[in-house]
């Protein structure tokens, strides 16, 4: 089961660790007349995806294999990054609604190598559901 699992999880962790860091990019550099609104709301995603990373951790140590959530890691990440220096509020929410709905795509074609472990695969669909809203959110912005 972990043969399959742990690479499957890792990718979904390696991707979230840089959405991370790209959402706290973007939170210090956002800019504009919707600065305030977009600032507060890209911290909500930033706490969401904090847990999500801690939960795709643990269930990597349930399997019995390590998460690795060193910065050396990150090089395989689908995350698309963003520009240096100031950022407009409504690029930001615009890119983080295309963001957020490529990573929920990717994490999606995961289910089938997980058929054999539903409780990973659970967790994924849970990651997916609350990409999805947060996604939702930032179109209704637009």
């Amino acid at each position: 089961m972990t043969a399959t699992a742990t690479p499957a999880l890792q990718a979904v962790l390696t991707d979230l660790l840089d959405l991370g860091l790209v959402i706290k990019q973007a939170h210090w550099n956002v800019t504009g007349p919707a600065f305030r609104s977009v600032h507060l709301h890209l911290d909500e995603v930033y706490d969401e995806v904090i847990n999500w990373q801690d939960e795709i951790a643990e269930r990597i140590s349930a399997l019995g294999d390590s998460p690795d959530g060193r910065a050396a890691s990150l090089s395989g990440s689908t995350i698309a990054q963003l520009p240096t220096g100031p950022l407009q509020a409504a690029a930001v929410v615009q890119g983080f609604a295309e963001r957020l709905a490529a990573l929920s795509a990717s994490i999606s074609v995961k289910f089938g190598v997980l058929e054999e472990d539903l409780p990973s695969q659970d967790v994924l669909i849970g990651i997916v559901a609350g990409l999805d809203k947060q996604a939702w959110f930032f179109r209704a912005e637009i």
